[in-house]
């Protein structure tokens, strides 16, 4: 049953597994999933007869037709810009996935539709909805750790490059590979660590060193090669971030690598320092003291749970913005932005070979 006595009435497009999922949240939280829109006929017909929804081939056709409260937008990352865009100028409250856009300028134009809106649009930065994420959080805000210095963000996977002939290995349709799909979030999260300080500077390197090969490796069957295949995008990338007063953030992604997987963020500050893992529920806190003698110590989170987490909660966090007529306070289209403004910085700096400034 809904937390209100109203539920959000939600439209979904792309229909796809992002998409199913948010509507399979929104359903069990209580919300209803009035329509779909996804150019697959197929995709079109499983999501009518599971969420027993009216369904279209165009958004703008859904928009029109239903009435609604909200949108979830889980196209390819090329049509995030007019999906988006068109519902907030019809005043629906939005739950964009990652990244905003595919490329800077339409991350820009989806920031000033919806300043201008009489709706707002919030980012599916899900990995920030973890016991750990908060519990680090708290004690941030309380300023155990001092002055946050460096994060070492990793998202790493030994084989992981999505299906080839898939849109996520197709830049005109992604907007880039191993950094767009997965360093997203690392990224979102190292700023979301320090408390999104302005960001300065990017020195970048990409690599394509497996994706495009014929002898490539993967036991976990992630690759498919079809004939109609395109891998025109990195597979791994490192990047040095400089933040406002010299904080840094020290980036490695990739989709696929010969070292252990790796999702650990370690976290200095002058006072103290964590490391946690992206999305999990282990946090360990660093700190050095002379109580009785000099000494480290280790502090683990043993117990403790925050309700909902992951995209369960990244949903339920939406919907009651939407239910409570008001915007959400952490997964902003502004912070967002910030995100795809580094994704272009990493992308400028790996093709002019220097580092460049973020503007």
């Amino acid at each position: 049953m809904s937390d209100f006595e109203t539920p959000v009435r939600l439209g979904v497009v792309g229909l796809g597994f992002m998409g199913r999922t948010h509507a399979t949240n929104a359903a069990e939280l209580g919300h209803e999933v009035v329509t779909g829109a996804d150019l697959s006929e197929e995709a079109r017909a499983s999501f009518a007869e599971t969420f027993g929804a009216e369904t279209y081939e165009g958004f703008e056709a859904m928009y029109d037709a239903a009435d609604l409260d909200a949108v979830a937008v889980a196209t390819p990352n090329a049509v995030h810009e007019p999906a988006v865009v068109a519902a907030l100028e019809r005043g629906y409250d939005v739950l964009c996935e990652k990244p905003l856009a595919d490329d800077l300028e339409g991350a820009e134009r989806i920031a000033a539709a919806a300043a201008e809106a009489d709706a707002f649009c919030a980012v599916n930065f899900h990995n920030r909805i973890s016991t750990a994420a908060e519990v680090f959080t708290d004690y941030r805000r309380e300023g155990y750790f001092g002055e946050i210095t460096h994060v070492e963000a990793n998202y790493v996977r030994r084989r992981g490059i999505p299906g080839v002939g898939s849109w996520f290995t197709e830049a005109d349709l992604s907007g880039g590979g191993a950094v767009v799909d997965i360093g997203v979030h690392a990224i979102d999260f190292a700023l979301y660590l320090m408390d999104f300080p302005d960001v300065q500077e990017v020195f970048a390197v990409t690599r394509t060193e497996f994706g495009d090969r014929d002898d490539y490796v993967d036991p976990g069957d992630w690759y498919d090669e079809t004939e109609a295949a395109v891998f025109d995008v990195e597979d791994s990338a490192t990047a040095m971030i400089r933040c406002a007063d010299d904080r840094t953030i020290s980036l490695e992604v990739a989709w696929a690598a010969n070292q252990s997987e790796s999702q650990e963020f370690v976290v200095r500050g002058t006072e103290a320092g964590a490391t946690l893992e992206l999305g999990g529920e282990e946090l360990t806190l660093h700190r050095s003291g002379r109580q009785g003698t000099d000494h480290n110590l280790d502090a683990t989170l043993t117990e403790g749970s925050i309700d909902r987490t992951g995209w369960e909660g990244s949903d339920e966090r939406f919907l009651r913005s939407v239910a409570e007529g008001r915007p959400p306070e952490g997964n902003t289209v502004e912070r967002a932005l910030t995100v795809q403004r580094v994704i272009d910085a990493i992308y400028r700096s790996a093709e002019q070979g220097r580092s460049v400034s973020v503007e």
